[in-house]
């Protein structure tokens, strides 16, 4: 006799999809904070140099920079911590999940016989905390599934552990 396959949903409730267990390190915090300062000095200094420098100019340059600058310090330092309370990511036998945003939370999953690479990468910023990117790529268009924000050392060892997975995972990553 055929074994019969369970309905759909009863196949769901077996894996029944939860949100990614694991934070990000605590580092990131200070990480995500750098590039937001970064981001208002770059934008600040320019407009402050040439309202100093350019008299007729100086107000619609200076307001501005004021404003930059508010916002880049309220962002600074509120922002990073609200974001680390919902950036999650999960690696399991049979796939990766990652939940990130704020006001709109994206899930991504990739099925481990989807993957066709995995990347570690450490910008400049990031190895001043000692922390490190994974980037899986898949064939989907929506492009590669990151984890940000991991310890180097964890991120070496989760790079690892997909490459062993992935090997062992049949499927054609397409």
């Amino acid at each position: 006799m055929k074994r019969q396959e369970a309905p759909v949903s009863e196949q769901a409730s077996r894996t029944e999809l939860r949100p990614p267990t694991h934070r990000y390190d605590r580092r990131v915090v200070a990480w995500w904070r750098t590039q937001l300062i970064l981001m208002t000095v770059v934008v600040v200094i320019p407009l402050v140099t040439l309202g100093v420098l350019i008299a007729p100019a100086r107000s619609w340059l200076l307001a501005p920079a004021v404003v930059v600058a508010i916002i880049g310090g309220v962002a600074t330092i509120a922002l990073p911590a609200w974001w680390y309370r919902f950036h999650r990511w999960e690696v399991t036998d049979r796939a990766v999940y990652t939940r990130t945003g704020y006001f709109w939370q994206n899930w991504r999953i990739a099925p481990m016989s989807r993957i066709q690479t995995v990347d570690t990468t450490r910008g400049p910023v990031q190895r001043l905390f000692g922390l490190s990117t994974i980037k899986v790529t898949t064939a989907s268009s929506a492009g590669a599934v990151a984890i940000d924000g991991l310890a180097e050392a964890d991120a070496e060892r989760v790079a690892h552990e997909l490459a062993l997975i992935t090997d062992a995972t049949p499927g054609d990553a397409t």
